[in-house]
């Protein structure tokens, strides 16, 4: 018994020998050792600067000053990870059981590199990549020490890291696809069944971005397999959740859920600063769907409900990771108010839009903010029971938009406005300036109601049918309307002209208590320098006709139009046809009859009657100089002609001597 004591005394000497010449021996020898391991473990260089201190246990441990970790070969030159000091503990005896329980790992400023090339991760360390270190043989064809069986490992667990204002860079296949600074994370994975649990802090504009994500399996995720994933993002002005499956690639398919209670801020944060989303398209949002995003930066959303500010909308999108996003979308919705989509925009002096007050008799002066149109490329589809803009409301209709770098077509197939059909295209460009433009087919539109909102006109009515080609350049309203060019047609069924009656200024007597009553209206016009003139307006009433010819000023809000009655049935003949002038501004024009017109008919109706009477008297007297009845000048010559005959006969005869 005595040599068994002895044989343990000198076992436990020998090893107390040994720890205590590794605890008194020079951190820069300790450093040299442990880098010797490590190259020799994972063909890695591993750098140890100043002090190396070591403890053994409970915790097998080593605490360093600046560290840098080399990458692997076919990675870049820099360091796969680098730190001003690192603290590594390892439970010493879940070693000597072969498995490898890790208490902490704590770096300061670390710089964490992961890169991804061709299926392998600088993070893989495996005997492949040693074997050339560890060969002495210069056969090429000699197996490396071990290469028959791999050596069963026992479990690996991680009950602390701890990174605190870390840089994390993620390169594939050589380009950086992400890079991030000030990062503080913490993670835990203290058993194989249990899940790894991650929290993570970033400054960005406006405070800072938390992420919250936990993987149940993480032996499954390593290996590269789809596993469950829980992740949970706070930032300025909103919140992102997000629970579903995951790859090693970062490849997600999940439900995902948005709120934000300020999407600016939000999107400032993720590096889009200076957007301001309109009113009525999510200043606060909360969208929910089941997502999936591919490693290619492409995003799709299914089964998608979006409530953004007062409106709500169904549908599916795919976005495309870019600057500017791609989107493409196909959504519905029921009552869309986009009446404040302006609101909150650039100041103004004076016209609508932006808070200002509207000119008394005049088009906006606000600037337009037109910046939207550069948010994002793509197609929209919409379909919607009704869509309220300012000053107007669509009904039940069906739109495209495509955005394309800061040009917007708006496609209407077809749009219900007015209680009628538009189909054809507006288009808004502000790649230089900003411009407008559009190409319109219009039935059953509602006159009274078009015109009264979109120029304050309200005394025609009528069911009207239409084509539109225009173009305007400007940054305010009065530019753009002042700016307009074009052509067009309107056709309008039976209506009513306010404010005058054609039948009294007619001579029937009659009149209609004030107004017009007309069967149809047709006419066809130019627009140029925001004037409209037509010259062929032509009105089908029940006793006469009336064309029409004059401008409408588009810019300047004004009329200068004359309606003149042909063909009249009035009274026996009784009647006068009297031209009507309307000349103003659009909202209180005078409607007269033109006298110029008038004075001018009724003076050459009287020259005719006194150049009549004249000729008349002047048939007479000759009548009764030739002693016959003349009834117009060419019965003058025949009657001369007879008479000089006669004269003749009557000269000769007595000549001849007879009577």
């Amino acid at each position: 018994m005595k040599w068994l004591i002895r044989i343990l005394f000198i076992l436990v000497a020998v090893a107390g020998l040994v720890i205590g010449a590794l605890l008194l021996m020079p951190g820069d020898k300790l450093g040299k050792i442990l880098a010797e391991q490590v190259k020799a473990q994972t063909g890695r260089e591993l750098t140890l600067s100043g002090d190396v201190r070591l403890s053994f246990w409970p915790v097998l441990g080593m605490e360093t000053g600046p560290v840098t970790f080399g990458n692997a070969p076919w990675a870049s030159s820099e360091p796969m990870l680098s730190a001003q000091s690192l603290a590594v503990g390892v439970d010493a005896s879940a070693l000597l059981a072969g498995d490898v329980r890790i208490r902490r790992v704590v770096a300061e400023d670390p710089v964490l590199r992961l890169e991804l090339s061709q299926g392998r991760g600088n993070w893989e360390m495996s005997a492949s990549q040693t074997g050339a270190s560890n060969t002495g043989s210069g056969n090429a064809d000699a197996p490396a020490p071990n290469s028959a069986a791999p050596a069963e490992t026992g479990t690996v667990t991680l009950d602390q890291l701890e990174l605190s204002n870390a840089r994390l860079v993620y390169v594939e296949n050589g380009v950086p696809q992400m890079d991030f600074s000030g990062v503080d994370l913490k993670a835990s994975w203290p058993d194989v069944t249990a899940p790894m649990k991650m929290s993570a802090s970033m400054p960005v504009p406006g405070g800072a971005v938390e992420v919250d994500l936990e993987i149940p399996d993480l032996t499954a995720f390593s290996s590269g397999a789809v596993t469950p994933l829980v992740l949970g993002l706070t930032a300025p002005g909103g919140e992102i959740s997000f629970d579903g499956r995951v790859n090693l690639a970062g490849e997600m398919d999940g439900k995902t859920h948005v709120r934000t209670t300020n999407t600016d801020a939000m999107l400032a944060a993720f590096g889009q600063g200076g957007v301001s989303v309109p009113m009525g398209l999510g200043r606060v949002a909360d969208v929910s769907g089941q997502m999936t995003y591919t490693k290619d930066g492409r995003i799709s959303l299914r089964d998608m409900r979006a409530v953004l500010d007062q409106n709500s909308f169904d549908g599916a999108a795919d976005i495309v990771i870019a600057s500017p996003p791609k989107i493409t979308a196909r959504l519905s919705t029921g009552d869309l108010d986009l009446t404040q989509a302006t609101a909150g925009s650039a100041p103004n002096s004076g016209g609508t839009g932006g808070g200002g007050k509207q000119a008394p008799e005049g088009w906006s002066q606000a600037p337009i903010d037109a910046s939207p149109l550069s948010l994002a490329n793509g197609t929209i589809r919409l379909k919607a029971n009704s869509i309220a803009i300012p000053d107007m409301t669509f009904g039940p209709s069906d739109l495209s938009l495509n955005l394309d770098r800061s040009r917007a077509v708006l496609k209407m197939e077809p749009a219900t406005l007015f209680s009628g059909k538009l189909t054809g295209e507006v288009v808004a460009n502000n790649r230089n300036g900003l411009s407008v433009g559009g190409n319109l087919t219009a039935t059953g539109i509602d006159l009274k109601q078009a015109l009264t909102t979109l120029g304050d006109v309200e005394r025609l009515s009528g069911t009207a049918s239409g084509t539109l080609q225009f173009l305007g350049v400007g940054q305010t309203e009065a530019q753009i309307m002042r700016s307009l060019s074009g052509k067009g047609s309107v056709d309008v069924g039976k209506g009513v002209i306010a404010g005058f009656d054609l039948d009294r200024l007619m001579g029937r007597g009659e009149g209609s208590g004030g107004t017009t009553v007309f069967n149809s209206l047709t006419a066809t016009y130019k627009i140029q320098d925001g004037n409209l003139t037509n010259n062929d307006l032509l009105m089908q009433l029940d006793n006469f006709r009336a064309d029409g010819a004059g401008r409408v000023g588009l810019g300047a809000r004004d009329i200068d139009y004359v309606f003149t009655p042909v063909a009249l049935r009035a009274n026996g003949g009784n009647g006068i046809a009297v031209p009507v002038r309307i000349k103003g501004p659009w909202s209180d024009p005078s409607i007269k009859p033109d006298l110029s017109k008038v004075i001018e008919a009724a003076t050459e109706e009287k020259l005719k009657e006194l150049e009549q009477d004249a000729k008349d008297k002047a048939l007479k007297k000759v009548g009764e100089e030739l002693n016959t009845t003349i009834s117009d000048s060419e019965q003058v010559e025949d009657a001369l002609k007879q008479k000089l005959e006669d004269e003749a006969k009557k000269g000769l005869l007595k000549l001849l001597g007879r009577d």
